[in-house]
């Protein structure tokens, strides 16, 4: 089952790239032209901010998506998802996975929790479903939960990251599991992307390398701080959400907030108003800022990324490495 998808998304896509989803960030136009540029695109539910707003969003999404399909039968229109964050502080839940049910995106990608439920649902109409997960023990209850992909989020990712090196992460859960990996921190070009492959992965999980594309609903601003930080501007710390996440150090600053001084929230607050009040001032990116060097739109990032890939794969076949 897992080859056949695997076949099928190759037909439909340029790279093995999804377009994680980002939230505040990620809307329909960053989702279609995703798709449309051969990337897989995909958002957050929350980031619509009423079920009604949610609805409109599927609605165009499904009707573009399938517009282009007719209009350009030889083109690769790649495949959509969105995440669902399950966990009791996410009080849109059920209303949101009605609407899962009857749009039917192709990939549902869920946070935490362990996807019972939403595996069932998805399943049932063929979809697919991936976990975010950042340590071996919430990938094996995922993969007990019976999802078809785990996103494996490293070191050094954007938003809600981990603190596991890619190198070891992936090779502890191929000992435990043959499913789908999307791996997920600081895969910025393409080079990276033919890393991810290397190293067993199957798709490579791109988050702020599109924050500075022209489709994101990011501030300028915050475009501009991506480009000019480094990795030494990135910092890992749960006094945001309750979890840990990786932030821009100026924005910190520019909230009036004390960088040596942050103190962890009472509880998490993954998916409240006031915690995207929070990051609509303070940003979040990966570590892999350092080489986002200019604004571009996604079908110009996408582009460079598979010219960068098709390059680097040149070069080890040159020299024997790969055929």
């Amino acid at each position: 089952m897992h080859n056949e998808f695997l076949e099928q998304v190759k037909n439909e896509t340029v790279l093995p790239v999804i377009v994680s989803p980002m939230f505040i960030i990620s809307k329909p136009k960053m989702v279609i032209e995703s798709c449309k540029s051969g990337v897989i695109g995909t958002f957050p539910l929350l980031n619509a901010r009423t079920e009604e707003q949610l609805i409109e969003w599927m609605e165009e999404i499904t009707g573009e998506l399938s517009r282009l399909k007719v209009e350009n039968p030889d083109a690769k229109i790649a495949p959509w998802g969105v995440n669902l964050i399950v966990h009791s502080s996410n009080h849109r839940y059920e209303g949101d996975l009605e609407i899962i049910k009857k749009y039917q995106p192709p990939i549902v990608i869920t946070s935490l929790g362990k996807p019972v439920k939403e595996v069932e649902i998805v399943h049932s109409y063929g979809g697919k479903v991936f976990s975010d997960v950042i340590s071996t023990k919430h990938a094996k209850k995922a993969a007990e939960a019976g999802v078809d992909g785990l996103v494996l989020v490293c070191n050094g990712a954007g938003g809600h990251g981990g603190t596991l090196n890619p190198y070891a992460f992936v090779a502890e859960v191929r000992q435990f599991w043959d499913g789908l990996i999307i791996l997920a921190g600081c895969l910025t070009n393409g080079r990276d992307v033919l890393s991810a492959r290397a190293l067993g992965a199957d798709f490579a999980y791109m988050g702020t390398r599109f924050i500075t594309t022209e489709e994101a609903a990011a501030d300028e601003e915050y475009k501009e701080m991506i480009i000019e930080s480094t990795t030494q501007d990135i910092i890992y710390t749960d006094a945001i959400s309750g979890v840990n996440a990786n932030f821009l150090t100026k924005s910190i600053i520019k909230a009036g907030l004390d960088v040596s001084n942050l103190k962890k929230k009472d509880k998490v607050e993954v998916v409240h108003d006031e915690e995207a009040k929070a990051w609509k001032n303070i940003w979040s990116a990966g570590q892999g800022v350092g080489s986002i060097t200019e604004v571009q739109p996604i079908a110009e990032v996408v582009r460079q990324l598979k010219e960068e890939h098709d390059h680097a794969l040149a070069e080890l076949t040159k020299v024997g490495i790969t055929s």
